[in-house]
This record gives structure tokens, sequence and C-alpha cells, in this order.
């Protein structure tokens, strides 16, 4: 090749490297704007003072009032908190103690329990929830808090279960060997050195336990009665209604929620690394 013709094709890359990179800032910046736009139009218009929130008539904190007074909103969110917290706890009991025991020891079917357990991660929710349903039923079990807690289990611990299983597979063994050359017993050696390895692992598992209960609505939906109903049953019946300013200021609060959460697990992820 001719120095000349070199020197031109060096010369024109930059140029169309930059191009690509301009192509990709724009694409990036339609994605955000695709994701994010309407989140942010929405908490604009939970401070509208129109019931229709199709023209902005004024501003107003009146929506986020009634949200407060609302006792059927009120009674939907106590219950999803119930609910999310002990499925949160069962599940970080469940998956961390699950993860250790597939972990530590070998079982002829260990393959096939993992996949048995990873199952509900990938089933559609419809199918799960009829299932429960069928189920429980069959049980001749009431529905109520109590199945609506074992439904968000069975398909939140097997994420804090992948969770804790990553990070025991980068866990030194010799920890627990010293453990137990230095007298503690196998519980004694999970409880007090494996499971402070294990921390932030577990944290984000039950994070994310916490979550998929919070949001969970098909599952809910067939496992729950009238007095368990969870604030996500709620705001879907209002929203097949109507419009309702409520649930843009509920939407805003929650969004507001779900930014302090995550601020709060990125601490403790800075946290767990000193």
């Amino acid at each position: 090749m001719p120095s000349s013709a070199f020197s031109s094709f060096r010369i024109r890359r930059p140029s169309g490297l930059k191009l690509l990179n301009a192509a990709f800032g724009g694409w990036t910046v339609l994605v955000f704007l695709f994701l994010y736009l309407p989140i942010a139009v929405l908490v604009v218009y939970s401070f509208n003072t129109s019931r229709l929130n199709i023209v902005w008539e004024g501003f107003t904190l009146d929506w986020y009032a009634k949200v407060w007074d609302d006792t059927r909103l009120m009674r939907a969110l106590k219950n999803s908190l119930i609910v999310a917290s002990v499925t949160t706890t069962t599940s970080v009991i469940l998956g961390t103690v699950g993860a250790w025991l597939l972990h530590r020891y070998r079982y002829r079917f260990s393959r096939a329990i993992q996949t048995l357990i990873a199952v509900p991660m990938i089933m559609p929710e419809i199918v799960m929830g009829i299932s429960l349903l069928i189920f429980f039923t069959t049980l001749s079990l009431e529905l109520g808090f109590f199945t609506v807690i074992v439904a968000h289990t069975t398909f939140c611990f097997p994420f804090v279960l992948v969770a804790v299983q990553a990070r025991l597979h980068g866990l030194d063994p010799s920890l627990e060997e010293a453990a137990l050359d230095l007298g503690a017993t196998p519980v004694r050696a999970f409880l007090l050195v494996i499971v402070p390895c294990l921390k932030p692992a577990i944290l984000s598992g039950g994070l994310m336990a916490f979550t998929l209960s919070m949001d969970e609505l098909i599952v809910t939906f067939f496992t729950s009665s009238a007095q368990s109903a969870t604030l996500p049953l709620l705001v879907f019946g209002m929203a097949k209604v109507g419009l309702n300013p409520m649930l843009n200021a509920l939407s805003a609060l929650f969004i507001l929620g779900t930014v302090a959460f995550v601020l709060f697990s990125e601490h403790l992820r800075r946290m767990s690394r000193r």
C-alpha cells in the first residue's frame, strides 16, 4: 500500500470513530429518555391540581395528603410490608442454609436439586400462581397471609441461594478448616466464620427478595384473600377503573423509596468492602 494511501486511511479513521461514538451516545440518550421521561412526567403530574392528569392546572400537595388518609391504601401497604418482611427473612434463611449445604456436601442428585430450585426463577408467573392455587386448594388451605408468604418465598429464596452460592465459590475453604481445627463445631464455624464472609451476598439477596415480594402482582392475585390483599393488587384495581391522581403521588413516593433503597444498598456495599 502506498504511503499516501496509508496516511489518508489513518487520517479518516478518527473521524469514523467519532461518528460511531456520537451514534452510540445518541442511542444511549434515547434509551434513557425512553426509560425515565415517563417517570419524570408522572412525578411532575403528581403535583397537578387537575383530576384528569392531562392538562396542568396548578401546583398542589393534596394528592400526597390523600394517599396517607386513604385507609385502603394504608392497609394494603401494611399487608405488603408484612408479607415482604416475612418472605425476606424466610428466603434469607432458606437460601443461605441451602446454598451452604449444596456447596459443603455432595448429594447424589445435587444437580437435579439445583435445577429444581432455579425453576421458579424462570417459570411464568401465571403458571406459578395457578399451580400454587391448585396446591393450596388440594390441601384445603384457606387463602390468606400464610399462602401469600409461602407463594412469595417459593420464587424469592432461589435468588438468595444463587447470590450466596456465587459468594461461596470465591470463599477460601481453609477458613472453615481453621475454625474446626481450633475446636469449633460445624454449626459454630458456619455461624461465626462463614456467615460474616457471606454478608454482602446475603444482604443483596435479601434486598432482591424484598423488592420482588413488594412488587409481585400475578402470584399474589391467585393466592391472596380480600383481607391479605397487597398494595400492587389494590393499585391494579384502581388503575383499571380510571385515572386517579393519587396513583401518581403513590408512584412518586415509591420512586423516592426506591432511590433511597438503592443508596442504602450502595452504602452497605461500600461498608462491606472496608
